[in-house]
């Protein structure tokens, strides 16, 4: 069930969302599990320890995650030569970088930019990562002159065709979803990723760990990302591609996200509560099933996008 839409080619539309594999460590394995593509990360520029422990909470009980890593990570270098290696050995799939910013730096375009520069070449896709909360400040990046500036400075980075994504948080209010859909939408961005993990707390959570500090992820988030995916979806008329994530556990989850508009569906946290077997369920479901996915957004139709590209749009129906 190949596709070709974000920038990116996939054996199938069903992806392993950031934050699993942090350093690179399991791109072969999270390939062969049944993913069509995967996003490792977050990369900051140089290594650093994270926020102290514990910082990584499972809400047994309602299917979720709170975590409050704050971008633990070896850091560019280290992830670049784990991806070159895995290239040079024959390592094929289509592999992503989530961008992160190192906690002291002042400068997040710079970092950002670092990051693509680094792995430029040995990935796929770049995610620039404006929206995990646990690392203060990163969440003000969210507006359209701090988006533009990053956005054009990585995609100056970048290789010709290398697809650069966005990703954005669900706790943002209608009306700035609405703009920021806007303007992403004139930006040289092939993907916008929707969304991270929530601050909030919806009703209803069982678990005791559900008072920690961090991001949720998991089932309770659904509601919330799919709200935030159509408002994104609405904004940006169809003249970019989507990423959906947030809450996925089935095929029928993502089989809802892709008719809501996403061209690409992504999740990590029900990998930990569906088991190892799960993306090879969900890619199975979705080419069994008679109905098209992933139909060509009416803008399209028109032409190339405001990046410049023509894109390829394969049905991903019933194969």
């Amino acid at each position: 069930m190949p596709v070709q839409r974000a920038g990116i080619k996939a054996s199938n539309p069903v992806g392993l969302a950031a934050g699993f594999d942090r350093h690179g460590e399991a791109v072969r394995g999270a390939l062969g599990l049944g993913f069509g593509f995967i996003e490792i990360g977050g990369v900051t520029p140089k290594p650093q320890p994270g926020n102290p422990k514990p910082r990584l909470f499972r809400l047994t009980a309602d299917r979720a995650i709170i975590n409050r890593m704050g971008f633990y990570s070896h850091g560019a270098d280290a992830v670049a030569r784990r991806l070159d290696r895995y290239r040079h050995r024959g390592g094929r799939g289509t592999v992503g970088v989530n961008l992160a910013k190192n906690k002291t730096s002042e400068n997040a375009s710079a970092d950002y930019a670092t990051v693509a520069q680094t792995v430029a070449g040995l990935a796929d896709f770049v995610t620039v990562n404006v929206s995990s909360p646990n690392t203060p400040g990163l969440r003000a990046l969210q507006t359209e002159g701090e988006l533009r500036r990053i956005v054009e400075r990585v995609r100056d980075t970048l290789p010709p065709g290398m697809a650069l994504w966005v990703k954005l948080c669900p706790d943002l209010g209608a009306a700035a979803r609405a703009a920021l859909g806007a303007a992403l939408a004139t930006m040289p961005v092939d993907g916008i990723v929707v969304a991270n993990t929530t601050v909030s707390r919806p009703v209803g959570l069982h678990s005791p760990a559900s008072a920690e500090q961090g991001g949720l992820s998991g089932r309770p988030l659904k509601t919330l990302a799919a709200r935030a995916l159509g408002d994104i979806a609405a904004a940006s008329e169809g003249k970019v591609d989507l990423i959906g994530v947030g809450g996925i556990e089935n095929a029928e989850d993502a089989r809802q996200r892709l008719e809501a508009g996403a061209a690409l569906v992504q999740f990590h946290t029900a990998l930990i509560y569906g088991g190892s077997l799960l993306p090879y369920r969900i890619a199975s479901a979705l080419a069994r099933s008679p109905a098209t996915v992933c139909d060509t957004p009416p803008a399209f139709a028109a032409g190339a996008r405001p990046n410049g590209r023509t894109p390829t749009l394969p049905s991903v129906t019933a194969q």
